[in-house]
């Protein structure tokens, strides 16, 4: 758990950071507190998520069956290859 010094010293790191993220100069800020509640944050784009290959497909569908785990909850990888070889694909 971080003390109320450590906690002081990042919220000041963090808002010299911020302050140069917006292109101002720290020198005319020295005695301004930015709260980290008080930023805007801004969202970072994500990626399309990509579709899942056959493979994650089978491993995602049969990997809660019991045939498929081993005792301490390991998956027998094995055993799911040679199932996915034999299955019949559309």
């Amino acid at each position: 758990m971080p003390t109320k010094r450590e906690r002081e010293y990042y919220r000041m790191g963090y808002s010299d950071g911020l302050k140069d993220r917006k292109g101002v100069s720290a020198s005319k800020y020295e005695d301004i507190y930015v709260s980290e509640y008080a930023v805007d944050t801004v969202k970072p784009r994500s990626r399309p998520k990509r579709k899942l290959s056959a493979w994650n497909k089978f491993v995602k569908a049969n990997s809660k069956k019991k045939i498929y785990r081993y005792a301490n909850g390991k998956l027998k990888l094995k055993k799911m290859g040679i199932a996915f070889r034999k299955k019949k694909r559309r």
